[in-house]
């Protein structure tokens, strides 16, 4: 009896943000939509939440016991090693008992351990670096893995030349796909059609900065002629909606923890407030949005302030700095809204910027190393 061909199978790894695991999310999608029948596995932090977002997705996942090592000095560190060593092992068992064909690693604690075990079994391996500025972790890997794909130039000033494909940054087509979507988003988040609306997202777990300039400034808010939808975060959503009760904004402003529907508010965006980061960017680009950065200042090599400025000198965004964001950011916002001629500029210039073949470069260069 003849036996059965070995499935496809690829492993990724990664995850703490929403700017590592949608990535992956994005990738795991389009070799599912080549290779329907691809099993496909991820590896994450046990206590990040990638260990919701990827079920969510339809994904299997796998969390190890990892943390990432703290700048400062504190205690928590102590236990880094003893983490670090169970990760190893945890990840050896499940690359053994699962044998994938690729191992993708898209940044985040879970990636290292998982990548230096794949590569250690001579297992073809892939880096997806979203960043200009990559982690220790990523470059100290680069010289064992066979693929380093990124979304920058000039980034063999970290890894090696040879290795590196520039393709841009994955993203998850149903959040970009906002065509046509317009009325089902004003009932999905109960909004009014003939007000404009601001979407502000401080990222996958929220910005303080710019939720301090909003709840500081909601009374402004009340008497402008503009609606809101505010991704808070889990930490300031209970704040952010006592805030809207007490000056009696919930029809105005939207509070939720996180957009599960990112296409929608997209959608019914004029204008959008978020971080600099290279994946909020990406989408951005993508959907062909006026925007208004705030970079996080303490990013490494302060690159989300140098992301923010690619774009801004292409007339193709503003920015206001996290520290003037309480006095700057709402100004800004109404004095924007009051120029449709810079926001339809605004938006044709910033999707210069999208990449909208990321996705399937990238996987082409999964599937070119399952013949290795």
């Amino acid at each position: 009896m003849p036996m059965k061909p070995k499935l496809p199978r690829y492993i990724l790894s990664g995850g703490g943000t929403g700017g590592h695991i949608f990535p992956a999310i994005a990738i795991a999608d389009e070799i599912k939509a080549r290779q329907p029948q691809a099993e496909i596995l991820f590896i994450g932090a046990k206590g990040r939440m990638e260990m919701e977002r990827v079920p969510k997705a339809g994904y299997e996942i796998k969390g190890l016991w990892i943390s990432g090592l703290q700048r400062s000095l504190k205690l928590s560190n102590l236990s880094f090693p003893f983490k670090l060593l169970s990760a190893l092992a945890s990840a050896d068992n499940i690359i053994k008992a699962f044998q994938p064909d690729v191992v993708i690693g898209v940044g985040g604690y879970a990636s290292g351990p998982t990548l230096r075990v794949a590569t250690r079994r001579h297992i073809p391996t892939l880096i997806q670096e979203q960043n200009s500025f990559p982690g220790i972790t990523n470059r100290l890997l680069s010289k064992k893995v066979n693929r380093i794909c990124v979304a920058y130039e000039q980034m063999d000033r970290w890894f090696p030349a040879e290795k590196i494909i520039l393709t841009g940054n994955p993203l998850r087509q149903k959040s970009i796909d906002i065509a046509g979507k317009k009325a089902e988003a004003l009932g999905y988040f109960g909004l009014k059609g003939e007000l404009p609306t601001v979407v502000v997202v401080g990222g996958s777990q929220g910005a303080f900065a710019i939720n301090r300039a909003l709840f500081n400034n909601l009374s402004a808010l009340k008497t402008e002629n503009i609606q809101l939808i505010w991704q808070t975060g889990n930490t300031y959503l209970s704040t952010a909606s006592s805030g809207i009760a007490a000056q009696g904004m919930e029809e105005k402003v939207k509070a939720v923890a996180f957009i599960e529907r990112m296409d929608l508010a997209y959608s019914v965006a004029d204008l959008i407030v978020s971080r600099a980061g290279a994946m909020s960017i990406a989408e951005i680009s993508a959907v062909g949005k006026p925007a208004i950065l705030v970079p996080l200042p303490t990013a490494a090599e302060d690159h989300q302030t140098k992301n923010a400025h690619r774009l801004v000198a292409k007339n193709a965004a503003r920015w206001v700095k996290n520290e003037e964001a309480e006095t700057n950011l709402i100004p800004e916002i109404f004095q924007l809204l009051q120029n449709s001629d810079l926001l339809q500029t605004m938006s044709r210039n910033v999707k210069e910027f999208a990449q909208p073949e990321a996705t399937k470069k990238i996987v082409d260069e999964i599937l070119k190393l399952t013949s290795l």
